[in-house]
This record gives structure tokens, sequence and C-alpha cells, in this order.
């Protein structure tokens, strides 16, 4: 049987028992023989772009002796499954703006999906923007440490109350008395924010970092525009250090 990396596992633990399953990205399709070797999925589909890539994933299922369960397909995002093929998808490993780039070129395959879990390496603010424009509740969220990189894992499931739904999750709430808006929320994550895991406070103090590092770049310009940015950014920072520390002072509340 095949090992998971916790990133991967993450993901795998979220998919639901007799689950239809597309992995785009698949990669060596270990996420895909995993969930088939533990009887989680009914069928997979493992998609690949690149031929490398997908004659490894090709590779890993025959020895898994998998053919009968996973299929593995050659193609560019959701061209690998038709509509209606499929109730959950998996995309991992890939940046989000990448990610919501193949949501919307597929979106006419997601009419029969109820589930997405997805892992944006960077760009977790676009992919959680582009759920609620399409009306995608984020129902879980997770941040996790795995060899010295933190990654953000999102389960976002189908609902007709979705639109009210996010309404709520995302709506201005005050914590530890600072106001929080929507953006920022879907900026920082709205459970993760009010979680305050120590792993999200690491990652948002290396954002300030390398924020800091702009403004300095930006402070040896005596260009208008490079002022009115670098305060723009210390704003920001301001912001987000109040978010933390505010976040610090309450117990997780919104779950």
């Amino acid at each position: 049987m095949v090992g998971l990396s916790k990133r991967l596992l993450t993901i795998a633990e979220h998919v639901p028992q007799g689950s239809k399953l597309a992995d785009i990205g698949s990669d060596h399709a270990l996420l895909p023989v995993y969930l088939a070797q533990r009887g989680i999925t009914a069928s997979a589909i493992a998609g690949e772009l690149n031929a490398g890539p997908y004659a490894a994933a090709l590779k890993q299922v025959e020895e898994a002796g998998l053919r009968s369960f996973i299929e593995v397909r050659q193609g560019d995002g959701l061209e690998v499954i038709a509509s209606g093929e499929v109730d959950v998808i998996t995309i991992a490993g890939m940046g989000g703006l990448l990610i919501v780039q193949i949501l919307t070129q597929g979106v006419a395959k997601l009419n029969q999906v109820q589930r997405m879990i997805l892992q944006p390496n960077v760009g977790e603010e676009v992919v959680r923007r582009w759920l609620v424009e399409h009306d995608w509740f984020l129902s879980e969220e997770y941040i996790i440490q795995e060899d010295g990189k933190i990654y953000e894992v999102l389960v976002a499931d189908r609902s007709e109350q979705a639109k009210d739904l996010n309404q709520s999750l995302y709506q201005e709430r005050q914590i530890a008395g600072k106001t929080v808006n929507k953006e920022r929320l879907i900026a920082m994550g709205p459970y993760l924010l009010t979680q305050a895991d120590p792993i999200w406070i690491q990652k948002w103090q290396d954002e300030l970092f390398k924020l800091q590092r702009i403004v300095e770049q930006l402070s040896r310009s005596e260009l208008e525009a490079s002022l009115q940015r670098q305060q723009q950014i210390q704003n920001e920072m301001i912001e987000i250090q109040e978010v933390i520390a505010c976040s610090q002072k309450v117990k997780p509340s919104f779950k």
C-alpha cells in the first residue's frame, strides 16, 4: 500500500466514502491509489497534462493493480473528465491562480460535482474568492506544515444555501474588539483566522517580513507612486498585525 505525505493525507481524509473522484494534476497518482487501496473511492480519474507525470501515474496505477478502478488520462485541467462523470474533484500542489484558471475553464464540468478539495501552494485568497463568486461553500479549511513549507487545504461543498452560508461565513465580525471585514476574512481564512493556529501565525509573520522588505525597497525611491505604495503596504502590515494579536486573545469560536 502506498503512503501519503501529510499534505496529501489531509486531502484524502476529506474524500467521502464511495466517491467518484477526479484528481487533477495527479503526478504519480498517489492520492487516487491510496484511496482505492482503502476502499474509499468507487472509481477515480487521474489527470495529467505532461507526458512525464502521465507516464509516472500510469505506472503507479499498473503496479498497484488498480487499472479497473483508476483511469489515467492525459489532458489540460478538467478536459480529462466529462460532465457528470465525477462527484469529487481534488486539485493540489499548484498556485491559486492556476487552480482558478482550471476551474473557470472547466466550470461546465462541475454541474454534478458535490465537493472540491483544493490545496493551492500560494494564492489561497484567489481561490476563496472564486468559490464565493461561484456559489461554493467553504465548509472547512486547514493549515499544515511539512518539510519547512506551509500549506492550506480548502474543502468546498455544493449547497443550495451557498449564498446564505457564504454571507454568514464572510460577514464582518468583531474579534477581541477588532473589526474584521469580508476582504480580510477571504485573505486570511474565515476559519483559520479565529483558530489562531501557530502555523497560521507563522505564515502571516513570514508575510509581514516579506512586506517589510518591500517597504524598505520602496523607501529608497522618491517617486510619488512609490511613496503611495509604501504607505499602502504599511497600512496592510498594521492590519495584519492587529488581526494576529486579536485572534490570539480569543478561543476558537467559528467552526
